[in-house]
């Protein structure tokens, strides 16, 4: 009869100690699933520019231009800030994407984003 008295309440002392513990962990898992998917986004306008950028007769601004429409059409609110750099080196386009990842917390900013793609430019020659 003592060991039944005695472990009144257990359940309800378990689950108000691991109630929170598994609360922080579902928000940590969303929270890396959408930093993620913000770091893909930023992989693939990055990639985008570059496709557009390195062509032949492609003006200097076009890598970035098709990397910041590509974001417009298909970022939303997962990358937040987003900011675009298309930059010249040697015979190789470089475009980087920097932003935020959206965050499931108030208050707490999203954790920072930065991806990049290079390529050669393709240039016209003879044999």
């Amino acid at each position: 009869m003592t060991s039944a008295g005695s472990s009144r309440g257990s359940v309800t002392l378990e689950i108000a100690i691991l109630g929170p513990v598994l609360l922080l962990v579902v928000f940590t898992i969303i929270q890396v699933g959408l930093w993620s998917y913000a770091r893909s986004l930023a992989l693939a306008a990055a990639q985008e520019g570059v496709a557009a950028g390195r062509a032949y007769g492609a003006p200097n601004n076009a890598g970035g231009a098709s990397a910041e429409r590509f974001l417009a059409e298909r970022a939303g609110d997962s990358l937040l800030d987003p900011e675009v750099r298309s930059s010249r080196r040697g015979g190789d386009l470089v475009v980087r994407v920097t932003g935020r990842s959206l965050s499931v917390l108030p208050g707490v900013p999203g954790l920072g984003v930065a991806q990049s793609a290079q390529a050669p430019f393709e240039e016209f020659t003879t044999p």
